[in-house]
């Protein structure tokens, strides 16, 4: 392999005469430290990617020690700056795999197709497979119709590569940039011989990527789908079972939905059944519902709400006294309203509202207030619930369902007007939930609201109230809303302000295996830290620990098969902090019980963060990873909305000791 290190070294202490005069020591002061951060230089290296300094990074690309042009290599994956594609290119070449295996991954970060052909012809010449599968990786997040030719005819020679082979694949799905032989290789790799992480990826792949065909693949859709020994990718292969049509899809997704041992891959399977009629699906969906698994029965009540038409009320009543989950619950209220008689709505309204008016929890009575909206004429009541409730995740709630309400098919056009002033009192009620979800309706275009409005003067004057970079997510919503009714251009999304660096003193108190117990309703729940990989992630929630922030919160958010969510003060989501942290983006992929920090964009983290149910590839360095599950997955598993969080403890930090850079 021609090596070039030689030059760039020369080229990079050219770029260090530009940009950084002094830093050319090979070695720097080593602090006490539990972790790799005891590093001075490291400590460097990390607040130029959290300050976003790209030009104070550039010379450490080409630094003598490697582990510096290693991890100033990486820093570009969060800071993704086009101006160092050319040094990041050239160091794919450098002589130490670690470095052109973090070059790649930086590339594909950055995500520019000017990187494309000079990333293929290192595949090609590569002989390390680690790198050539951060490389294949990369290729899939930056190619084009070249990069789908290459990788469809790639013949990989170790597994690490045929695992990078499938990711690129599913990288470029995701992109919309596939052709036919890329979606043939993606169906031979669901072969049972095929090793786990490439059969995950292209089973993703096939689930993920839009507006595929893969009808003439059924049969090797339900072999995987129903006889891989990884419910990993079964749950996904369940999913592309959507994309097929056929005369027994009814039957086979049924099949899976009433037998497959793994909740997972059960709930996949009735997701795909969208667009069957009920009454080939019933005894499946009617069983789902009443599922021993509460996940099971969620995401079948949703899907039931999405797929309301030709459901029949009264086979829903049947089984409703049989379903104790209140989001469940709802839900079926919900279709029961929508598809019932006129004359039947008239008792069965009162009676839900009286349930409402009795719930014990607010998070019970949000999703009453959610199933009201079956019937339209539950809007004024479920208005006056919206602005009167004191606690934010009924009005959230409210707000949702009145907004579900107006996207109805059938909605009456008398109404609209009714609803435009529904929509503007939420963005002048100041609360940022209820700005930011009304001025996304408003903007929406399906709905037409831009002639309800003489004037949008209070959608500026709701802007001018924001709080930032705590409301920022709303300030997104109004601006986005603001260039809709105006006609102008979407405006680009302005940067959250550098207001909360890294706190490395308590960075070196967290040790590389740091371990915090999570204590919640439903038991405990262990997460091991990656202070090495996000140490101002880790740093933060660290930090939010020891002040109890998170004791008695709750998971606000659980979405079946994706992701429980907690660490909000409003309960809803919408709650933030008065300051934001960095991304922080790095190698690892989003595995079951891995934890992420929730965001509204790139830097715009502060307190919310998950716990994945699966893989969820779609959120790999997109989504800052910090954790992972090491004990009570089993726990995660049975987190529901509502569910508190006890406290959170962080166990045993210690003194720092003197530690080198890796």
């Amino acid at each position: 392999m021609k090596i070039r290190y030689t030059w760039l070294l020369a080229l990079g202490t050219l770029a260090s005469c530009q940009y950084l005069p002094l830093q050319r020591s090979t070695t720097s002061t080593v602090q006490p430290s539990n972790n790799k951060f005891g590093d001075v230089t490291l400590q460097q290296i990390y607040t130029l990617q959290d300050e976003r300094n790209a030009t104070g990074l550039l010379p450490y690309l080409s630094n003598p020690n490697t582990s510096y042009r290693r991890h100033a290599a990486l820093a570009f994956a969060s800071v993704q700056d086009t101006t160092a594609l050319d040094a990041l290119q050239s160091m794919l070449e450098d002589s130490v795999a670690s470095v052109r295996e973090a070059s790649a991954y930086a590339l594909g970060q950055i995500g520019h197709n000017r990187s494309e052909a000079e990333i293929i012809n290192r595949i090609k010449e590569e002989q390390n497979p680690e790198v050539q599968a951060q490389l294949l990786q990369a290729l899939g997040k930056v190619g084009s119709a070249q990069a789908a030719d290459f990788l469809a005819a790639y013949k990989a020679t170790t597994p690490h590569a045929l695992a990078g082979q499938a990711w690129g694949m599913y990288r470029l799905g995701l992109r919309q940039q596939q052709n036919q032989q890329v979606v043939q290789k993606a169906i031979e790799l669901l072969s049972p011989s095929t090793i786990y992480e490439a059969r995950l990826a292209a089973a993703h792949f096939l689930a993920r990527t839009p507006k595929l065909d893969l009808t003439q693949y059924r049969r090797q859709l339900l072999n995987a789908a129903t006889s891989d020994k990884a419910p990993e990718v079964r749950m996904a292969t369940a999913q592309a079972l959507a994309k097929v049509r056929a005369l027994d899809k009814a039957t086979f997704l049924s099949t899976i939905v009433q037998s497959d041992p793994d909740y997972r891959v059960r709930l996949s399977a009735v997701r795909s059944m969208s667009g069957l009629e009920f009454s080939e699906i019933s005894k499946a969906i009617l069983a789902a519902l009443q599922d021993q698994n509460v996940n099971t029965a969620v995401a079948t009540s949703e899907f039931l709400l999405a797929n309301s038409a030709g459901v029949p009320a009264q086979a829903l009543l049947n089984v409703l006294p049989n379903l104790l989950d209140a989001r469940v619950r709802s839900n079926v209220i919900w279709v029961i309203l929508k598809n019932s008689q006129v004359q039947n709505r008239v008792y069965l309204n009162p009676r839900y509202k009286q349930q409402y008016q009795n719930a014990r929890t607010a998070y019970d009575k949000a999703h009453l207030l959610k199933a009201l909206s079956g019937d339209i004429n539950n809007h004024e009541f479920i208005a006056e619930q919206v602005f009167v409730a004191e606690e934010p995740v009924i009005a959230t709630t409210g707000m949702e369902a009145l907004i579900l309400m107006r996207q109805q098919p059938d909605f009456p056009k008398r109404l609209e007007p009714a609803f435009a002033d529904i929509f503007r009192h939420a963005v002048a009620s100041g609360d940022v939930a209820l700005v930011g979800m009304a001025a996304a309706a408003i903007r929406d275009p399906k709905l037409n609201l831009r002639s309800q409005y003489s004037s949008y003067t209070f959608l500026n004057q709701a802007q001018q109230k924001l709080q930032l970079p705590r409301d920022m997510e709303t300030n997104i919503e109004l601006q986005k809303t603001i260039d809709y009714l105006s006609g102008k251009q979407e405006s680009q999304t302005p940067q959250n302000p550098f207001t909360h660096p890294i706190d490395w003193e308590l960075v070196k108190t967290i040790h590389t295996n740091q371990q915090v117990l999570l204590r919640t309703e439903k038991g405990s729940i262990t997460l091991q830290l990656f202070v090495e990989d996000a140490p101002g992630s880790v740093a933060n929630f660290v930090e939010l620990t020891q002040q109890d922030f998170f004791n008695g919160l709750y998971f606000h958010r659980v979405v079946p098969n994706f992701v429980a969510q907690g660490g909000d003060k409003r309960g809803d989501g919408w709650g933030s902090s008065d300051y934001s942290i960095r991304s922080e983006f790095t190698p690892m992929h989003y595995y079951e019980g891995y934890v992420g920090m929730a965001s509204a964009g790139k830097d715009t983290e502060s307190n919310q963060w998950f716990i994945t149910h699966s893989p969820a590839p779609h959120l790999d360095g997109r989504y800052t990873i910090f954790a992972k599950v090491i004990d009570g997955m089993d726990v995660v598993h049975r987190l529901e909305v509502g569910d508190k969080i006890v406290d959170v403890e962080v166990l045993g930090l210690q003194p720092a000791v003197t530690s080198a850079a890796e």
